[in-house]
């Protein structure tokens, strides 16, 4: 299974498994008088969307190369990934709006029932972000890390809830609004990891040099191709899950034109076939001085 097929399959798990937990959180919201699960609920049903676009964003970003789009339609994943910020944004802002208005309304202690829901739900949403951010770095992709996070924020939002509900549940009348005040809480956090999400993807749009580590690996391996002296200027760009590499390579000055466009071509096909997840690559041939 090739790293697209990867991604779109996680997809599909976030999908399924949020649309599970927005029912189930939202159902024992309503029927446990909690408002921090059913500020979960509004969280995860954001995740859905979210998780409908980055599947979207995946199934585009597998379209190859056409005369309009020459290196491929990769850069749709980091504006996937700024669409999926902005549903966190929008949640957190929902969330700590609805906050706000519930901790000025009296209202009943929440069921101590809803502990037990709680618990499991953060347990499978620590299960699914170490899951898809596993796949996120096997498949290099962005969106699929911004959908990471997404269950990670979710875990958060729901361990605040578990703990104002714990609080509320102990200290009873008085504290019945410590559920509405760690929903609060949550949102700051989601806010934060929004920012975490959202500057990766920033530097892959503006072609922002974060690759040290593959630039090592492009310049050894450029050095056993025959005829290769060294190499000078390397850069690097992602689009997608894929790494496009502009290289200048050092040959024998005194080959022919032919030799050092043979040997250009011979350095293409060996980083290509020993780094899969390169896309283009570009030769310069430089003289050896």
């Amino acid at each position: 299974m090739n790293n697209e097929q990867t991604a779109i399959r996680t997809a599909y798990f976030s999908i399924i498994g949020n649309t599970s937990l927005a029912l189930i959180k939202g159902l024992s919201g309503f029927f446990g008088n909690s408002y921090a699960l059913i500020a979960d609920a509004i969280e995860s049903t954001t995740d859905i969307f979210s998780s409908l676009l980055v599947l979207f964003g995946l199934k585009y970003a597998k379209r190859p190369a056409d005369k309009n789009h020459p290196y491929g339609h990769g850069k749709i994943e980091p504006l996937i990934t700024f669409l999926v910020v902005a549903f966190l944004v929008t949640s957190a802002t929902i969330i700590a709006y609805e906050s706000i208005q519930n901790i000025q309304i009296p209202h009943k202690v929440p069921k101590s029932w809803t502990l037990i829901v709680l618990g499991a739900i953060i347990i499978w949403k620590e299960v699914s972000f170490r899951i898809v951010i596993k796949k996120s770095k096997e498949t290099n992709s962005t969106s699929l890390k911004a959908d990471a996070w997404h269950h990670r924020s979710d875990a958060i939002t729901s361990i605040m809830a578990f703990i104002g509900i714990s609080i509320a549940l102990i200290f009873g009348k008085g504290y019945e609004t410590a559920d509405d005040w760690a929903a609060l809480l949550a949102s700051a956090f989601i806010l934060y990891n929004s920012y975490l999400i959202f500057r990766p993807a920033l530097g892959e749009v503006m072609d922002e040099h974060l690759y040290d580590d593959l630039l090592e690996e492009i310049r050894e391996e450029s050095l056993k191709v025959k005829g290769i002296v060294g190499t000078e200027k390397c850069f690097i760009r992602k689009a997608g899950m894929k790494y496009h590499v502009d290289l200048h390579a050092i040959v024998n000055g005194v080959i022919s034109v032919k030799d050092g466009h043979d040997i250009a071509h011979k350095l293409k096909d060996h980083l290509r076939n020993e780094i899969p997840s390169l896309g283009h690559v570009l030769i310069h041939i430089e003289p050896d001085k």
